[in-house]
């Protein structure tokens, strides 16, 4: 679960909480560069550049950014597999425009970093697209993440406490604030690191059935104020989560199913406008520990999803803030709530019409085979 970034416990609370949460931990720009078809290679290591072939004329090149988490690799075949399964499927349907960058982000750490690498590598070889592999290492993002989200944990961690490792599972809730406008120290480095505007976070227990350029698009489709694109959640894992609430309030929306209720969010396939993150007071106000403890105590909120629980939360109270992507773009597969007292109303929150155009496997369920 620490390994895939928190993806096989979404939508099931009660499943099992691993001890090695702990090392799973924080991004910073590590020194480590691999740009490849029609990039350069780069190490800040050597401080060397291998160059190949050239960008075609025109146009500047327009920047993708796509991050996923990658660790304890060293310890889980399973997750090596599922990664493999993403990433595959990612790049089978990926046709990018001659302007286009697929910057792919890889949050890891110690041996996950050589063997998601290797794995990228070899990936990427055919590719038909531009694209640029950015490592950023988890000890050093928690470092940052730390002392933006440390008070907010308390509401939505596992266990009572709070603990260090757990700040990266709310990497997406803070990242306008610790990642560069430029990938590169703050900087960019070179044309293909262009300034971070906008960039999308997945869970690796996914499986891509259209073009990842389609999910891009997405961001032109946000209303005005909105600054997070997340797809509702397809369990009633929140009807659950606010019972109290919900029973002091019997006609609310809160935990009630699609399409006039609220169900809460699913983090699995998260699109974060960097950009209007930093320049919307009203978001930026509710990460302050104040606006945290007044909005779990009006809830009566405790969740342990992390970034998914905070998210669904400030949705409650400001659904202006997001831009609700369609089912398909995030089609959980997890029926855990089924079996746990729910079958009665199950359906109303499973049912997804439409064409998949992204599998999640959460809860370690299998993915339907093409």
């Amino acid at each position: 679960m620490a390994a895939l970034r928190g993806s096989a416990r979404r939508g099931c609370p009660r499943c099992p909480q691993p001890a090695a949460l702990a090392a799973a931990a924080a991004v910073a720009v590590c020194a480590f560069y691999y740009l490849g078809g029609g990039g350069e290679t780069f190490s800040s290591a050597t401080r060397r550049l291998r160059a190949t072939p050239p960008a075609p004329a025109g146009p500047g090149p327009r920047g993708l950014h796509l991050l996923f988490m990658f660790t304890k690799a060293e310890r889980s075949p399973a997750l090596r597999d599922k990664a493999q399964a993403a990433l595959r499927s990612l790049l089978r349907h990926g046709r990018l425009g001659a302007a286009d960058v697929l910057h792919l982000h890889l949050v890891t750490e110690g041996a996950s970093r050589d063997i998601g690498l290797g794995l990228l590598r070899d990936l990427l070889r055919g590719a038909a697209f531009r694209h640029q592999v950015i490592v950023h290492d988890v000890n050093e993002l928690t470092e940052k993440l730390f002392p933006i989200v440390e008070a907010m944990q308390k509401h939505f961690s596992a266990g009572s406490g709070t603990y260090y490792s757990d700040s990266i599972f709310f990497l997406s809730v803070a990242m306008h604030r610790i990642m560069p406008k430029g990938a590169g120290k703050s900087r960019p480095l070179n044309k293909l690191t262009p300034e971070i505007t906008r960039i999308i976070q997945v869970d690796l227990d996914l499986k891509y059935k259209t073009n990842i350029r389609d999910l891009f698009d997405e961001f032109d489709n946000f209303p005005e104020g909105a600054v997070i694109g997340i797809a509702r959640e397809m369990q009633p894992v929140y009807r659950h989560t606010f019972w109290q609430y919900r029973r002091e309030n019997p006609q609310t929306k809160v935990g009630e199913p699609p399409p006039d209720g609220l169900p809460g969010f699913n983090s699995g396939v998260l699109l974060l406008n960097l950009e209007a993150m930093r320049q919307s007071k009203l978001y930026n106000q509710l990460l302050e520990p104040t606006m945290v403890q007044k909005l779990t105590e009006k809830y009566h909120f405790k969740g342990h999803l992390g970034d998914q629980d905070f998210f669904t939360m400030v949705g409650m109270e400001h659904p202006e803030l997001f831009h609700v992507l369609d089912c398909t773009w995030n089609r959980q597969l997890c029926t855990w709530w089924r079996d746990h007292g729910y079958s009665d109303v199950f359906d109303q929150y499973f049912q997804c019409e439409g064409e998949v155009r992204i599998y999640h496997g959460n809860c370690n369920t299998p993915i339907p085979e093409d």
